[in-house]
């Protein structure tokens, strides 16, 4: 037979092809029996292939498994296949019955005491505001106030509506509340993640701001060089006879209708101080806020300059500021402005006047005094040279402001150990409340700013690996200063004689009767004129709002307490108290979160100390 050869000729096909299987089959057998005669050897895997035949073919497709690029005993691939559908069933097992048995979960521990108060002492604040209140203040019985402020003054005729009423009145006295916003803002540079934690850290921002924005507004904030500032809204002397006024008056900050005068100073070298530090200190709080940030050095530095160059007192001359405020010097403001305005700007002049010695001999750092080491908002020393000696702990100046550094370092290991009970440096009550102002009325406030003082310090040495500090020969651990700071807030939380609180709202027992015009007067719309309030003054019944958070002036040195309205030394609070309480508050909170060493370091720059000049020759 011939067919079509694919490559063009024809194809041949061979009859012997068409044999039977049986042929192919015999023909099979022979070559079998050729290739087992041939001279070259086939192991046995070989020859049982090429032997094996129909019957062995399909015994060998029963034993193996072809899986293309390998082949398997067909037991083993069963036992594999069925391992891993076993281990695959016994995973998912598990996982359901992790889905659905339920899960105990190990409850948060509670808040300590600390982070329980501060979220009410922050709380104060929104109380004192001043002028168009945010529909988030959350204090029901207050409302927009003081919206004239400053306009209702002819020789004023500008904006000073904002800020905070000091205390019980409605007066706005900027020395204490510029002290008030520098302290909260060191305590949000220090522990701002501690704020963040508790949930408080815009809100404790938002308090700030609110101060700050106030201060840019008491002088010519957009200007480089001023005149002057603005450093009281409203007036409290009485006197000179019955005439309406803060103090005489007793009315809802809302319903105020008597004259509000502006105190102005061209010459107050303390109140710009403390101002330009409230706005250093608040531009590295909101240095996120670049824009914001430099408004605010801008005022501070034009501040500063008024500071420098008008030399004189805010309250000098018997004036109404100087009869609730009166300022004892400038030249603590000055150490402790001009420390702020470093910190701020990283401007080394500043750091030159600060730790230039005759500074601080004029500020009174290297003499004692019965109120040496006291931080209050007369008094800025302590919290300066504490500043400082952060400065020197992490940054390391060098020449040549390591001499004073030093001595500011000195005189702060002397101020903690002051504090503590061993050395009889300040009376204590027998419920141990430290006597700070020396048995004299209104203690709290110079209290809680030692405790924020001690704590931070604290955390300055544990940050600097340093384990505790020197008082003479005597070595003291820091625990030793956290165990001062929590003794005496514990004191002011409850654990005292009276067995009160002294935080409004915190724990069973606080005063009721506190000394506050807003919290005394119910808000039942009914304005009560000057003398109409003075019923709610003279009122046993507590107080109708309860104005949280609020710390009072404290007991007496007998550990004594008397809950009456009338009397401002036992029931009044202050911001600048309530500033230093949430410092201290804040700085004791939660456990093993230490201060931030950086941030407040954030406009520094890195620091190359000059070599020391070198000796004088050698004479023979």
């Amino acid at each position: 037979m011939f067919g079509r050869d694919p490559w063009g000729g024809p194809l041949e096909i061979s009859h012997a092809d068409s044999a039977t299987d049986d042929d192919r089959s015999r023909n099979l057998d022979l070559d079998r029996a050729a290739l087992s005669t041939s001279s070259r050897p086939l192991d046995e895997t070989q020859q049982s292939w090429l032997l094996a035949g129909p019957g062995d073919q399909g015994s060998k497709k029963k034993k193996y498994v072809d899986l293309g690029c390998l082949i398997v005993s067909r037991k083993i691939f069963i036992w594999t296949l069925g391992v891993v559908f076993g281990v695959a069933a016994l995973v998912g097992l598990i996982i359901l019955i992790v889905k659905t048995v339920p899960r105990h979960h190990h409850p948060r521990p509670p808040p300590d005491n600390y982070t329980l108060a501060l979220h009410k002492a922050l709380m104060f604040f929104n109380a004192q505001r001043s002028g168009p209140l945010p529909k988030h203040n959350n204090v029901s019985w207050r409302g927009n106030s003081g919206m004239k402020d400053g306009f209702s003054d002819a020789a004023v005729k500008r904006s000073l509506v904002g800020g905070y009423y000091d205390a019980g009145d409605a007066i706005k006295f900027n020395f204490p509340q510029s002290f008030a916003m520098t302290m909260l803002s060191w305590s949000v540079i220090e522990y701002s993640a501690k704020y963040e934690a508790v949930g408080e850290l815009a809100h404790v921002r938002e308090i700030i701001k609110w101060g700050a924005d106030y201060i840019l507004r008491t002088f010519n904030s957009s200007a480089d060089t001023i005149d002057r500032i603005a450093a009281q809204v409203g007036a409290g002397d009485t006197s000179r006879g019955p005439m309406p006024n803060d103090h005489y008056c007793w009315m809802r900050p809302e319903d105020m209708d008597y004259p509000r005068p502006v105190f102005e100073c061209h010459g107050c070298s303390d109140l710009a101080a403390e101002m330009s530090a409230a706005l250093a200190a608040a531009s590295v709080v909101f240095k996120d806020n670049k824009i914001y940030s430099q408004k605010l050095v801008h005022g501070a530095a034009t501040l500063w300059k008024f500071a420098r160059m008008q030399r004189a007192r805010y309250s000098a001359g018997g004036s109404d500021p100087a009869k609730f405020y009166n300022s004892t010097s400038y030249w603590d403001e000055f150490v402790w402005g001009g420390s702020w305005m470093y910190l701020a700007t990283g401007n080394s002049s500043y750091l030159q006047l600060v730790t230039n010695p005759k500074m601080a001999k004029h500020a009174g750092a290297f003499w004692g005094g019965p109120d040496y080491g006291v931080l209050s908002w007369d008094n800025k020393l302590p919290g300066a040279q504490v500043l400082l000696s952060r400065l020197r702990l992490f940054l390391s100046p060098g020449y040549p402001y390591e001499e004073i550094l030093r001595t500011f370092h000195n005189q702060t290991n002397i101020v903690m150990c002051s504090f503590l009970p061993v050395f009889k440096s300040f009376n204590r009550t027998k419920g141990g409340l430290i006597q700070l102002n020396h048995g004299r009325p209104q203690p709290l406030q110079y209290v809680v700013n030692a405790a924020f003082l001690a704590a931070v310090y604290s955390d300055y040495l544990e940050a600097a690996d340093t384990p505790g500090w020197y008082c003479g020969p005597n070595f003291f651990p820091t625990s030793v200063l956290r165990n001062f700071a929590k003794t005496q807030i514990d004191y002011i939380l409850g654990k005292n004689p009276e067995k009160m609180s002294y935080v409004v709202g915190f724990g069973n027992r606080y005063p009721k009767h506190v000394h506050h015009r807003g919290a005394s007067i119910p808000k039942n719309g009914v304005k009560y004129g000057c003398k109409g309030g003075w019923k709610w003054r003279d009122s046993k019944k507590p107080n109708p709002n309860t104005i949280v958070g609020a710390m009072v002036a404290g007991p007496d040195r007998h550990d004594g307490f008397h809950d009456v309205r009338t009397n401002y030394n036992y029931t009044e609070p202050t911001l600048a108290g309530n500033a230093g309480l949430v410092a201290a508050l804040v700085a004791l909170s939660g456990e093993g979160n230490g201060v931030d060493k950086n941030t407040i370091f954030s406009a520094v720059p890195p620091m190359f100390p000059s070599p020391p000049p070198p000796p004088a020759p050698w004479k023979p």
